[in-house]
């Protein structure tokens, strides 16, 4: 029986922070508390910390590995800056961590983790749970070890299985203090181990122990709800950006009418897109594990020969390799998408960390004039329509195109609403099937509005055609050496490009028209500098906001919306690229906000940095 002394307390919203060692099983307790929140109805956004080391030495910090969801009853864009609570599973965790807990946030620590030895590997010389380090905060010291063990004794199960229980503890324990149910969780339990009927009665038992812990401790002596989200209507789930890629390429080949074909080689954080997809053969998809990044791009630009639709995946490390074939795509004119899922560098850099330092590699790294379309999504769910965007521009224009996610907005997750069929875009593709009307194919005479080139399977009668990375003749295709040839192809292949820009949208211009400040950001970036900007605009300061999915072509009239401000800042995850392409492109007086830590901006840093420029020989928000 529930407790009658416990006070619920109503919020608008929530950001929790669970962290522990990377065996602790943090990445799936923060998924399942996500999945029942979705299903609750709030409006989420999420932000997987993975370990940069893959085993790192259980009890450092270099294995810290932590899941951070904000939810609430409004609409939201961030995963929080500070968190309103921290599950910490031991002394690493708490170290890490700690600096991200708003003073007078609950604070939950396993505290049968604080041994002399753990505290001694995450670095602490004393015991923080001791020394009044932690007064701040309200703690609670919760024996989530020795409780789990208590609750799983009479199962007589190995260690490790009783260990990798605990984490169902602290989920049970959470989802009692934010009022969540406990169905959808062990209906999921019951699913994934099925097969395994002690395990399943371990995370049982250890979820269930949790929950009532909550319940009947006084130590708890409030909960906290927060309402269902009116988002509009329709049917949602929960997304990951690399799960909506996947279905995104998915309903592409399915509006084209073509088979998919995904060619890729295994890199962190892309490789979820490739498992993905290996689950939907029968939509006629084929996936291809390539023994190397080369190996993937040539497989799927004799794919894309061959009439499917063609997409290979990668991270910046791929993406050098990739660089050669790249050009060959677009000296053969095919249509092929290369999703690069960003990640710190360079070289291996960090795997697991996000960064947006691939957009020059993706304008400029190949040999040659090669220009290439850019799309970029700007949330997790948008990472759908942008890849099918991608699809529709490289099949319409006969051109490679890159699509910029990063681990961010990969791993990162919030509810998306499943579009109806009849809203997703007609991408249907006409073949070449008949010969010019002298009688000879021309594979490279040009539609007169797109500039792309007919599209001739193999094997068509009367068809036959070369191919290969040699310059190509205009219009018969043999191979030519002619200097003016080189030149017209040359500035053919770059005016096709430019004319995507009168096929895009155009850029949209948020906030105050009349500011002295306009923030342009690309990518993962939006939802900090939206939230920064509304935060702004609340406190009476004018600025306005454009976001780019578009990188190349720029929208047609981003040069008129730059040339209306007087300050344009251009924060990214990097040390300043889109704000090069911006000042070379229009020569305006842009100026870059730069980090390169491996995590997303929060929406606090850059409205710091916006109010600094607003306050500039004023203080205050008047006549900004």
């Amino acid at each position: 029986m529930a407790r009658s002394d416990v006070r619920i307390v109503e919020l608008p919203e929530v950001t929790v922070r669970i962290a522990g060692d990377s065996g602790d099983g943090m990445q799936l307790t923060g998924s399942q508390f996500t999945s029942v929140t979705a299903l609750v109805g709030n409006d989420l956004s999420t932000l997987p910390d993975f370990p940069a080391e893959i085993r790192a030495p259980a009890g450092t910090t270099y294995g810290v590995s932590a899941f951070q969801i904000r939810f609430a009853s409004s609409d939201i864009l961030t995963p929080g800056d500070e968190c309103d609570a921290l599950v910490a599973m031991n002394p690493a965790a708490l170290k890490t961590n700690i600096a991200r807990l708003r003073k007078g946030g609950i604070l939950i620590v396993n505290e049968d983790a604080f041994t002399e030895r753990d505290l001694q590997l995450a670095g602490y010389t004393g015991n923080p749970l001791e020394d009044g380090s932690l007064s701040e905060y309200e703690l609670y010291r919760v024996p989530i070890t020795r409780l789990t063990q208590e609750a799983l004794a009479e199962l007589k199960l190995p260690f490790k299985v009783v260990e990798r229980s605990k984490n169902m503890f602290a989920l049970g324990l959470l989802l009692w203090l934010y009022d969540r149910p406990m169905d959808y969780t062990i209906r999921w339990l019951e699913q994934r181990f099925a097969k395994q009927p002690d395990i399943l009665e371990a995370n049982l038992r250890a979820l269930r122990a949790g929950y009532h812990y909550g319940d009947t401790v006084e130590a708890f002596s409030t909960r906290y709800r927060v309402a269902p989200a009116k988002l509009p209507p329709g049917t949602y789930r929960n997304i990951t950006g690399n799960q909506a890629t996947a279905l995104g390429l998915i309903a592409a080949s399915q509006r084209a009418g073509l088979e998919l074909f995904y060619g890729s080689y295994p890199i962190t954080p892309a490789s979820d897109v490739l498992h993905e997809l290996a689950k939907y053969k029968h939509f006629r998809v084929f996936t291809f594990q390539a023994e190397d990044e080369i190996a993937a791009v040539t497989a799927v630009i004799g794919a894309a020969y061959g009439g499917k639709l063609a997409v290979t995946g990668t991270s910046g490390p791929g993406l050098a390799l990739k660089t050669e074939a790249i050009g060959l795509g677009v000296m053969l004119e095919l249509p092929l998408v290369i999703l690069d899922i960003q990640r710190a560098g360079p070289s291996t850099g960090m795997p697991t960390k996000t960064e947006q330092a691939d957009l020059l590699q993706a304008m400029f790294g190949r040999n040659g004039e090669a220009p290439v379309p850019i799309v970029a999504p700007a949330t997790p769910g948008e990472c759908f329509w942008m890849v099918l965007e991608a699809c529709r521009i490289a099949l319409k224009y006969m051109t490679p195109v890159f699509f910029l996610s990063d681990g961010y907005l990969a791993n990162g997750s919030e509810p998306w609403r499943i579009p109806e069929p009849e809203e997703l875009p007609d991408l249907r593709v006409r073949f070449a099937t008949e010969p010019n009307a002298n009688g000879r194919f021309l594979p490279y005479k040009r539609d007169p509005d797109t500039l792309a080139r007919p599209w001739a399977l193999p094997g068509t009668p009367g068809l036959m055609h070369r191919i290969g990375g040699l310059e190509k003749q205009h219009e018969t295709g043999n191979v030519s050496y002619d200097p003016d040839n080189h030149d017209f192809m040359v500035r053919l292949r770059a005016e096709k490009i430019q004319r995507i820009a009168e096929d895009i949208p155009p850029a949209e211009l948020e906030g105050d028209p009349e500011a002295r400040l306009l923030v342009v950001g690309w990518g993962s970036t939006y939802g900090a500098i939206k939230t920064a900007v509304q935060r702004l605009r609340q406190k009476g300061y004018k600025v306005a906001q454009v976001h780019l999915r578009y990188l190349n072509p720029f929208p047609k009239n981003l040069g008129e919306i730059l040339t209306r401000f007087e300050r344009i800042l251009v924060p990214e995850i990097n040390l300043g690229q889109l704000v090069r392409l911006l000042r070379d492109r229009y020569l305006v007086p842009a100026e870059g906000y730069n980090r390169v830590r491996g995590l997303p901006f929060t929406a606090a840093e850059l409205e710091a940095r916006m109010q600094d420029i607003l306050t500039e020989g004023n203080g205050h928000p008047e006549g900004n």
